[in-house]
């Protein structure tokens, strides 16, 4: 895309489910208030335990989306 500029954020989802849960929650979640989201990358996947017992997963994903100055 020619003269484009594009913001790039860090977020962590969760899930008690999966990793892949945890990303799409991020996602779903940046998407109420970000326009234009366009690329996901998973940068980490790590677990939170509990006694020893997985509470729930985490997933850092890195979006993009497209700068706009109004």
């Amino acid at each position: 895309m020619p003269d484009s500029v594009y913001k790039i954020i860090e977020l962590v989802g969760t899930s008690t489910e999966s990793w892949e849960d945890a990303a799409k929650n991020a996602i779903t979640k940046a998407s109420e208030s970000l326009r234009d989201l366009r690329i996901a990358e998973v940068s980490a996947m790590d677990i939170h335990l509990k006694d020893g017992e997985i509470e729930y997963y985490r997933t850092k994903v890195k979006l993009s989306f497209k700068f706009e100055v109004l």
